[in-house]
């Protein structure tokens, strides 16, 4: 029987620039577990495929684009475009929440929101792509939706708050402290105030959702950038 694609999926094919062959592959990237029944698959399996495709479509690409990198500075740079965070990115950017197929208790707790979930959708959406097309269909895609990242991921892999606490230290300077000021909104999807301070005399505040790591981290980013900055300037 065939496979009837709403028209949200039609929509989301144009987001990502693949029609499928296979509607039912399509489907099924979109269906959580939550929902997934023995006669309606989810989006398990596939996540696991997806995953491994990403991989090889983003070693490929960093060991083409920088010929004279080593392993070292390679690793970083591949861990970076694969991990959660940047797959959920990518998700968020072409609305993949909007048309995912959840169980009730899912939806009540805002799994079309929650990183872990869109992440792993991402996943199954590769590996459907490379399912329904073939490898070179669903590299170009995962390279058009990743777009500039994957240029400059060589920045992007440096973790912020290493790289700070390493330029304080060669100043002379103990590691910055990083203090939660205030945490607002529902468990599943918290938003963090961080202040972050150096005996150096600078303070910041930084506001985020996500978790409180990952708001420390764009602290540290940010100052990072005011530091570069200043220093060219």
């Amino acid at each position: 029987m065939a496979v009837r694609v709403s028209a949200e999926l039609e929509q989301f094919q144009d987001r990502i620039g693949h029609r499928f062959a296979e509607p039912e592959l399509l489907v099924r990237s979109v269906t959580h577990g939550s929902l997934g029944t023995p006669t309606r698959p989810n989006n398990e399996r596939l996540e696991f495929l997806g995953d491994r495709v990403l991989g090889l479509v983003m070693a490929e690409a960093l060991f083409k684009a920088d010929r004279n990198a080593s392993e070292g500075q390679l690793a970083p740079r591949f861990n970076a475009l694969v991990r959660r965070e940047a797959c959920a990115d990518v998700a968020t950017q072409i609305a993949l929440g909007e048309v995912l197929k959840l169980g009730r208790s899912e939806m009540i707790s805002g799994g079309r929101r929650k990183q872990a979930l869109l992440a792993d959708a991402m996943e199954a959406v590769i590996a459907a792509v490379y399912l329904d097309a073939g490898f070179e269909v669903a590299r170009d895609m995962v390279l058009r939706l990743w777009g500039d990242r994957v240029g400059g991921v060589a920045r992007d892999a440096r973790d912020p708050k290493s790289a700070l606490q390493e330029l304080l230290q060669a100043q002379g300077l103990p590691p910055p402290e990083y203090a939660e000021i205030e945490r607002t909104g529902p468990d599943h999807a918290p938003v963090f105030t961080v202040e972050l301070r150096t005996q150096a005399g600078h303070k910041l505040q930084v506001k985020g959702a996500g978790t409180k790591r990952q708001v420390e981290q764009m602290a540290a980013q940010r100052l990072l950038e005011k530091l570069e900055g200043d220093d060219n300037g």
